[in-house]
């Protein structure tokens, strides 16, 4: 016969838990001394209990589910093509294709892949037509799933123009599109531009929803899932949190507009804490990353490999990066729960509050006229340089720590030999319409002087 072995214990309420913390602080104020504010103003409790938790929405996160992606970059189309089969042999499940210009055959690159099993997204640094339904002919005869992760909106935030001449353009193009490809995906949302560039969580979901609230209120057609490309840092609950609210908060937007496909997340770790020197802590951080993308439900992730900052693509950290997420996946035993974070009073609380604080800079955003007038005047990124420049005066000051780099170093690492790639902010002075916001690491500053000085 079974017996509930919590029946020998009394329940403890969570004002007889705080009654005996207070007794063990022995006199020191509790609230400064175990609860923290995050920069999303977020007071961060040393314990949370049944009794003082709200049930809250629950995001639909099915951590079984994520497939893993492989990265390739787009320039000899036979090399390509070799790559991207000996990845699918090795355990990648979808391909990303980054591809600059239209003279890229695509043909060539799709007609010999495992496209009926395999899902493509690619990241397109251009907006065409005919490009597109080139794509489309190959994939209506293989029965394929493509996703072209088109954002202008995206394009103009990061270069400062946009794709081509102007707004009205682009916007005519994506209409076009949005009715000849029919239930491939089409439009992406970058939000990892703003996790990079420095913008704090709330920032980041709040960005996101009011830029991918521009596509649906521009574009009526669209009725294909929207994907968002989203980066995620080190704070591990937090960034399981700000998938869950993510997610939640585009199907309540979502839902306004009649649109019925839930939104497609891709994540990749963030390229803002990952450092030059002592760069096999790179794949700690990576790591640990990956697991809050699957606790968060991320329906696919594309691992940055540990000297993606510094080397060009090579097959060791490409290896290395599809294996760390082999072994969440099939030895940690990721792939077995769904919903696994569900339940967590912590990580339900911190969704809740992210998702509450998010949406009310979003309907701050659209009542100031929404995300693009505000991009076009310079406020989104004068507000993330904000949280940027505050986040960048811990890390100086030694209250952010990045261990190896600011905290516990090796003065005799030496990496000058070692830099294929300019791993520092380029100044790049061309005529734009608006102030591009600009991804920055937090350790340049001292990497910079550490290679002077070699």
């Amino acid at each position: 016969m079974a017996t509930n072995l919590f029946e020998d214990f009394d329940p403890v309420s969570s004002k007889q838990w705080k009654q005996k913390i207070q007794f063990e602080l022995d006199g020191a104020d509790y609230n400064e001394t175990l609860v923290w504010n995050s920069p999303e103003d977020i007071k961060v409790k040393p314990f949370y209990h049944y009794d003082d938790f709200s049930k809250t929405a629950t995001a639909n996160t099915k951590a079984s589910e994520f497939k893993i992606v492989q990265n390739i970059f787009v320039f000899d189309v036979e090399k390509s093509v070799e790559r991207a089969l000996d990845t699918l042999k090795r355990g990648a499940e979808s391909l990303r294709f980054t591809i600059e210009n239209e003279s890229i055959d695509i043909q060539k690159l799709l007609e010999n892949l495992p496209l009926e099993n395999t899902a493509v997204y690619f990241d397109l640094k251009f907006l065409s037509v005919d490009f597109v339904s080139k794509v489309n002919a190959i994939i209506e005869q293989k029965n394929a799933t493509v996703f072209y992760n088109l954002d202008p909106i995206g394009q103009l935030a990061k270069d400062g123009n946009w794709f081509t001449t102007n707004e009205k353009n682009n916007f005519e193009t994506l209409q076009l599109l949005s009715k000849a490809t029919r239930e491939s995906s089409l439009i992406s949302i970058d939000l990892a531009l703003y996790q990079n560039a420095g913008a704090n969580m709330v920032q980041q979901i709040a960005y996101s929803l009011a830029h991918a609230n521009e596509y649906l209120n521009r574009i009526p057609t669209i009725h294909q899932a929207i994907v968002f490309e989203v980066a995620v840092g080190s704070n591990y609950f937090f960034e399981i949190a700000k998938l869950r609210a993510l997610r939640l908060l585009f199907q309540l937007i979502a839902k306004e507009y009649y649109h019925d496909k839930d939104c497609h997340i891709v994540v990749t770790p963030t390229k803002r804490n990952k450092t030059l020197y002592d760069y096999n802590l790179n794949m700690l951080r990576t790591t640990t990353e990956c697991m809050s993308a699957i606790l968060g439900g991320a329906d696919a992730i594309a691992n940055l490999p540990y000297d993606a900052i510094y080397h060009k693509d090579n097959e060791f950290g490409d290896r290395i990066a599809r294996n760390q997420l082999l072994i969440l996946k099939n030895e940690s035993y990721f792939d077995k729960v769904n919903n696994p974070a569900d339940g967590s009073y912590y990580i339900e609380t911190l969704t809740q509050q992210l998702a509450d604080k998010a949406l009310h800079l979003f309907k701050e955003i659209e009542a100031n006229g929404g995300f693009l007038k505000q991009l076009n005047d310079g406020i989104i990124k004068r507000k993330i340089q904000e949280s940027a420049d505050k986040e960048q005066q811990l890390f100086d000051t030694d209250k952010e720590i990045l261990v190896g780099t600011n905290k516990y170093w090796n003065s005799k690492d030496r990496m000058k030999e070692q830099i294929e790639l300019y791993p520092f902010v380029k100044i790049k002075p061309r005529k734009t319409l608006i102030t591009p916001i600009i991804e920055k690491r937090l350790a340049e500053k001292i990497e910079q002087e550490r290679l002077d000085a070699e």
